[in-house]
């Protein structure tokens, strides 16, 4: 597995959009986020979409002909250096294949971040466009409005992020040892669900693989890891880095499941990394050659995030 493209990082002034292509956004924290943006000297513009719900699916962000056509428009826009995304939920994967990937990759690459469902774009944009991307907080999630250390952490790599190429955390190794790949990952039901999907990654190989979920049962884990384990999928993989689990079942009986369903791969497995949909997760650059210290519970990259 190569290190992919690496965007350029932003600047004072810069031009961010922010959509949604999945679920419904809260306008209230949406315009709290584009406060904090405001605050960075960033130019936030806001897709046409964002605050729609789909007239069904109350799930949705509005149609999925409309979400798409809002991020194809943000990405193709030669103004905008950055997209973000305001939230996850769910419906990436009903947009995906709407996108025009060869529009896409003719507007170049920029700087792209968001999580949870947003696992498919990340996914999609590193098999597709061969481009690295920002698993990190999104503009109208409490973390990135309410939360100081995820919003510095995030900032520092768009702005600075030489300033941050080691990732420290306060977690401890669930399998001691050190490891070198290229970084990858996000949700784990919706890297299970991209299985057999168009484009799909053959596999995890030569990668660090960034896990976490949230509001699953320990059962529902099990079936996703196994579903992996039993596709192939986790066959070479270099070492795994495990975020945060909230809404699932208290660590005590997620734990033993991860020790039992990854630690037969015989790599690194580093826990509670501090990633994810937990409260101050840091920003996880996916796409870039890095190096893991399970026991000292370090993510060392070989370059910044961003150029």
């Amino acid at each position: 597995m190569n290190a992919l493209t690496r965007p350029k990082r932003l600047a004072p002034g810069a031009r961010v959009a922010v959509v949604a292509p999945s679920g419904p956004v809260p306008e209230e924290r949406l315009q709290a986020g584009l406060d904090v943006l405001r605050g960075w000297d960033l130019d936030p513009v806001v897709a046409p979409h964002v605050l729609d719900r789909h007239p069904e699916f109350g799930y949705l962000a509005g149609r999925d002909t409309d979400r798409a056509a809002d991020f194809q428009n943000a990405w193709c826009d030669p103004s905008v250096d950055a997209v973000l995304c305001a939230r996850g939920g769910y419906g990436v994967q009903r947009v995906i294949d709407l996108l025009d990937w060869d529009a896409m990759r003719a507007a170049g690459p920029k700087v792209f971040v968001g999580f949870s469902d947003i696992t498919v774009l990340h996914e999609a944009f590193a098999t597709r466009l061969g481009l690295a991307t920002l698993h990190g907080p999104m503009a109208a999630g409490i973390d990135f409005v309410k939360n100081a250390r995820a919003q510095e952490h995030l900032r520092a790599t768009l702005f600075a992020p030489e300033t941050v190429r080691v990732l420290a955390s306060a977690g401890t190794a669930l399998v001691p040892g050190r490891a070198r790949g290229v970084t990858l990952g996000g949700c784990l039901c919706l890297l299970a669900a991209e299985l057999g999907t168009p484009y799909a990654r053959a596999s995890a190989a030569g990668g660090l693989l960034c896990l976490e979920d949230v509001g699953e049962e320990t059962y529902r884990l099990d079936r996703y890891l196994t579903q992996l384990l039993r596709a192939g999928w986790l066959d070479g993989v270099r070492g795994v880095l495990l975020g945060s689990w909230e809404r699932c079942p208290d660590y005590a009986e997620v734990r033993p499941l991860l020790a039992d369903r990854l630690g037969g791969l015989g790599v690194p497995v580093v826990e509670a990394f501090g990633f994810g949909h937990c409260e101050g997760a840091l920003t996880i650059p996916f796409g870039v050659a890095a190096q893991l210290d399970a026991e000292a519970a370090t993510l060392t990259l070989d370059e910044p995030a961003l150029r």
